[in-house]
């Protein structure tokens, strides 16, 4: 016996494709008395999770404008955009592609204070944010540092 065509389950459907979720951050980095580098890591309190500063972009702002503001609002340090390092990509918590762009900062002003979604932000060594980071593929952004860094003092 055979299935009228209109029984036959067809899958799943696609419906309309879910928008790239863009965002943007820094690394905020400073050279140590002996030669190493420091950069800002970020508690936020909401995940429980140590990461760099980042956020999602405004409608009509630049990725490189949004890098700056969100350092800003999450750290209370305003950063000087240095060199691109790599971006991430991944899914976030509400199942959406998410795309975050990262750039080299030094501190133009402030210190690091948690602000915003942020409880906690400050300066640790470039080892040691490596073992704080509850994401792989920020340790992959800290990694791209010292070559940027040095690549920058030319």
């Amino acid at each position: 016996m055979s299935v009228p065509p209109a029984a036959v389950d067809p899958g799943p459907l696609c419906g309309p494709a879910e928008p790239l979720v863009r965002a943007a951050g820094g690394v905020l980095w400073r050279p140590t008395t002996c030669g190493r580098l420091e950069v800002v890591v970020v508690h936020r309190p909401r995940y429980d999770d140590w990461s760099l500063p980042k956020g999602k972009l405004e409608p009509g702002e630049s990725d490189e404008d949004a890098a700056v503001r969100e350092v800003e609002e999450e750290t209370g340090v305003v950063g000087r955009l240095g060199p691109e390092l790599v971006a991430t990509t991944y899914i976030d918590r509400s199942g959406r592609t998410k795309r975050v762009r990262y750039w080299a900062m030094t501190a133009a002003a402030g210190s690091p204070a948690g602000a915003n979604e942020v409880d906690e932000a400050r300066w640790v060594p470039l080892d040691r944010a490596r073992s704080l980071l509850s994401y792989e593929r920020d340790i992959d952004v800290l990694d791209a540092l010292p070559a940027a860094v040095a690549a920058e003092a030319g």
